[in-house]
């Protein structure tokens, strides 16, 4: 099975051998068993159930939250030769309703699906009949109420779970702790406990934290210190705007990247920055996610993460080629009290949150008793603006709501276009319309049931390939018929929107459990005073606080993080040349550098570098590669 494993491996990814784990993971989902899988980010996580979906006959699902990972991993099997399809928001039932198909009776080997698709009757009707190899649960920590970003969408798996019994569970995350890892496993309902842990140790990637006053000045020094692209992480959408022009007005070639902006504006930033026409990506946390950029060499965080999840995440997102990079946490003075009022905001008072979710369904026009099931487009600053609220206010009452399972906000979704008649069908042929009008009405009846009862998602494509018209042409009927009172249509979008779970309750029927708000706040806040610890500590290794964060109770000692070179350099009391000369012959067993990073790795003072440096190229104990840059001699040791 191995060299079976591997050839695929060559034939697919060009690789002739495994990551750390990656077999132990793939051979424990062969041998039939539900396995929870904890690697760190960038540590080859889709492998883990693509390959051995391609040694086994059926298809995989694949669950994940992320539309734009999705369409990402879609597009890259497809290039490959491997049939692939995704089913979410953006999607026409038609569309659906084709991929799903192709599902049970096609030669599809993965679908990608979004949590909240799981509940659908037209899914679980096919799901029954699929032959269904895997079921792998991408960032799977979200199923858990401990867990740093949960989903109660997730708990939809178990009905997958039911339909497909026979298929063998791969969770997957890169941020579960202990507690979390046994919550997932538990609701994922695994036989019994196996979990494979990769260790989250990356010992190319050099923590740093600093404690600054001028943090423009400090981030300028580190893109003037380092080569390569970077990451710069802001939390406002604003502050990335702002940095970026700052930047830019330095010299720096630079971009920044939220999600306020338009989904092909974005699609744009994030190609020009992975390709290299961009240097340094500004960015909100949106941005991230499913991103393939090995050379990132500095992953800043401009502002403090609220957790050691997503920090851990993001600052992955250096170094993933395995050469040195860096990741540093900037901490201004008010910082700390700056994150803990934005925290405190996430939890308003529970008559607050019901208030809140009134004002939204007056918002979005759902009367008591609909809207179960639907999507609205929601325009959050313009209903903060219209209301007098914080948006931060709104974002916690909502998410909030969402673990109560009322409501979900979808941030960015490619919406497809929709449409109700306004009218009644007698009343509709009464009006007088053109050929071509008539002709796309009678299309759209004919294709899409539930017209007059309620809004259906539609694909204008399609209708103008049926009335052999363009896509304008339809979009221009549409609006005009729109305009005409006829119908009520929503163009296709790229918009916010709110998912309602359950049909609009009266206030006096909307229940918070207190047990869901109180689990809520004691996570944020334990987050958040572990973050914090990271931040103050000067003792300890950075990377074994991490390790240990999330279960890694045998972590070593990096040797390269900031705390770590600082408790070399009390080691290194006595600077003569000779006792730094062993320093850097350990320096330079990984190959090449140049003078700055040696400087970096050995603990001692330039000045005392530099001369045992020169001292041991006078005698051959090391070579310069050029002007800049030395080596150990030829056959890698200097005796």
């Amino acid at each position: 099975m191995r060299d079976k494993l591997l050839a695929i491996l060559k034939q697919y990814w060009g690789y002739d051998s495994f990551r750390e784990s990656q077999y132990e993971i793939i051979s424990t989902v062969l041998s039939g068993q539900d396995t929870l899988a904890l690697m760190p980010t960038g540590g080859g996580k889709s492998l883990t159930y693509q390959l051995p979906t391609l040694a086994s006959e059926g298809l995989c699902i694949v669950i994940t939250p992320l539309i734009a990972l999705m369409k990402d991993q879609v597009d890259r099997l497809r290039q490959m030769g491997i049939s692939a399809v995704a089913i979410h928001s953006g999607l026409s039932r038609r569309k659906i309703d084709v991929a799903l198909d192709n599902c049970v009776y096609g030669d599809v080997k993965f679908l990608y699906i979004a949590p909240e698709r799981l509940n659908s009757d037209i899914f679980k009707l096919r799901a029954r009949r699929m032959n269904v190899a895997l079921i792998a649960v991408d960032e799977a920590h979200c199923i858990s109420q401990w867990g740093y970003d949960f989903r109660p969408s997730y708990l939809h798996i178990k009905t997958l779970r039911e339909l497909q019994p026979e298929a063998p569970v791969l969770a997957l995350t890169a941020s579960a702790t202990e507690r979390v890892a046994d919550d997932i496993m538990e609701n994922l309902g695994f036989a019994e406990r196996n979990v494979v842990r990769s260790s989250f140790a990356r010992p190319n990637l050099s923590y740093v934290v600093r404690k600054v006053e001028d943090k423009e000045e400090q981030l300028l020094r580190v893109i003037g210190g380092v080569d390569g692209s970077g990451i710069v992480y802001v939390r406002k959408r604003e502050t990335a705007e702002i940095l970026c022009q700052f930047l830019q007005e330095q010299g720096v070639s630079a971009s920044f990247y939220h999600g306020g902006l338009p989904n092909e504006e974005r699609s744009i930033r994030q190609d020009e920055w992975v390709s290299g026409k961009v240097r340094v990506m500004v960015a909100t946390n949106a941005f991230g996610m499913g991103i393939d950029k090995a050379d990132v060499r500095f992953v800043v965080h401009y502002t403090m993460s609220d957790s050691m999840e997503s920090y851990y995440q993001e600052a992955g997102r250096a170094g993933r080629d395995g050469k040195r990079s860096y990741a540093m946490l900037m901490v201004a003075p008010n910082d700390y009290k700056i994150l803990s009022r934005r925290l405190e905001s996430n939890f308003p008072p529970i008559e607050q949150i019901k208030s809140i979710y009134e004002k939204i369904c007056a918002y979005l026009m759902i009367a008591i008793g609909d809207g179960a099931g639907h999507s609205y487009i929601f325009n959050l600053q313009d209903f903060c603006r219209r209301e007098k609220l914080f948006s931060q206010t709104v974002i916690g009452a909502v998410d909030l709501l969402e673990r109560n399972e009322y409501m979900s906000y979808i941030e960015v979704a490619d919406n497809p276009a929709r449409v109700i008649f306004k009218v009644g069908r007698d009343d509709l042929y009464r009006y007088a319309m053109s050929q071509t009008v008539e002709r796309v009405v009678r299309t759209m009846l004919r294709m899409y049931n539930g017209l007059f009862t309620e809004f259906r998602a539609i694909d204008e494509d399609v209708i103008a390939a049926s009335c052999d018209m363009s896509r304008e042409q339809v979009h221009q009927v549409l609006r005009d018929l729109w305009r005409n009172q006829i119908i009520r249509y929503v163009p296709a979008n790229s918009s916010p929107m709110i998912y309602m779970n359950e049909e609009r309750l009266p206030l006096a029927s909307l229940y918070i459990s207190p047990k869901s708000y109180g689990y809520r706040k004691e996570q944020v806040v334990s987050r958040f005073e572990a973050m914090v610890g990271y931040a103050e500590n000067t003792t300890e290794c950075r990377s074994v606080i991490i390790s240990n964060y999330f279960g890694d109770a045998d972590a070593e000692s990096c040797g390269c993080c900031d705390v770590c070179l600082a408790n070399r350099r009390k080691v290194v009391k006595s600077e003569s040349v000779a006792s730094v000369e062993s320093l850097i012959v350990d320096a330079l067993k990984d190959g090449p550098l140049p003078l700055r990073e040696i400087a970096r790795r050995v603990a001692a003072q330039p000045q005392t570098i530099t001369a045992a440096l020169y001292s041991m190229l006078d005698s051959g104990r090391v070579d310069s590669c050029d002007a800049d840059s030395f080596m150990l001699p030829t056959g890698g040791r200097s005796e």
